[in-house]
């Protein structure tokens, strides 16, 4: 039977999901990612993640499904690129509840948001406790990608921790997953090394983050190192990201937020 829950039909989709089913939707984007990365990028990695990762805790004998990708999310700090196509953060935040509105009106009380894009998770955050409280869903996010900024090891970039956009990790998961939407002879290096040498500033796990928009480090609108980007590299990136959904499918199956009480003998 398909996990893909939009192939099977309405009258379908009552019979085989139940209050332990797992909705798991795919959130990427459509944006720019510098001269060497298509704009597809981040879904395509957050659909290619949760489509091995449902199948494989399927296998399992997890009861999860899979929603279509949502694309077209919160990338304004690509507006300024041709090609990126974004959608606000009221039409995001309203499109996010009402996917689970619509969740709750099936068997199925887990919906999880598989997310390939830095741009939506302060939202995907707002909306988990929304939909929670709106329609009583267990409501949960994750990464799609184990992303890795180069460290300076062989054949690999130093990216000073600051691979984050269209650098060797994103580019090396994409050489792994479509090879032929890579063009390597336009990738060039774009680390922010002066931010690197900063106590508290960052840009993730920092204490302290700022706005910014992808053109503010260069006109490329890349912030990392493309060029050490590797199939290989983007494989192993690939496998532990699914290894990794699939142990966090397995605890939101049998997550509850009470625990669960001792019988007296």
């Amino acid at each position: 039977m398909s996990r893909l829950l939009a192939e099977l039909s309405g009258p379908a989709t009552a019979r085989v999901l139940g209050p332990d089913s797992v909705l798991v939707v795919p959130t990427g984007a459509m944006e720019h990612h510098g001269p060497h990365l298509p704009l597809i990028t981040d879904a395509l990695i957050a659909e290619s993640v949760a489509t091995a990762a449902v199948a494989e805790a399927a296998s399992a004998g997890l009861d999860v499904w899979q929603l279509p990708t949502l694309t077209y999310t919160k990338s304004d700090e690509h507006s300024w690129a041709s090609g990126t196509v974004w959608v606000s953060y009221e039409t995001l935040m309203a499109t996010l509840v009402d996917i689970g509105r619509s969740v709750a009106t099936t068997p199925a009380r887990r919906l999880v948001f598989i997310n390939g894009h830095g741009g939506n998770t302060a939202l995907l955050g707002v909306a988990l406790r929304e939909i929670r409280r709106r329609f009583g869903l267990l409501t949960f996010s994750m990464p799609s990608g184990v992303q890795v900024a180069g460290a300076g090891g062989e054949n690999e970039p130093d990216e000073h921790g600051l691979g984050i956009h269209a650098g060797y990790g994103e580019t090396s998961l994409v050489m792994h997953l479509r090879p032929d939407l890579v063009d390597m002879s336009v990738a060039r290096r774009n680390v922010p090394e002066h931010i690197a040498g900063l106590s508290h500033l960052g840009f993730n796990g920092t204490t302290a983050q700022f706005g910014w928009l992808s053109d503010d480090f260069g006109p490329d609108g890349v912030i990392g190192d493309p060029t050490g980007a590797d199939a290989q590299a983007g494989k192993v990136l690939f496998e532990a990201s699914v290894a990794r959904a699939v142990d966090v499918l397995t605890e939101i199956a049998t997550f509850t937020h009470t625990a669960p009480t001792s019988e007296t003998p």
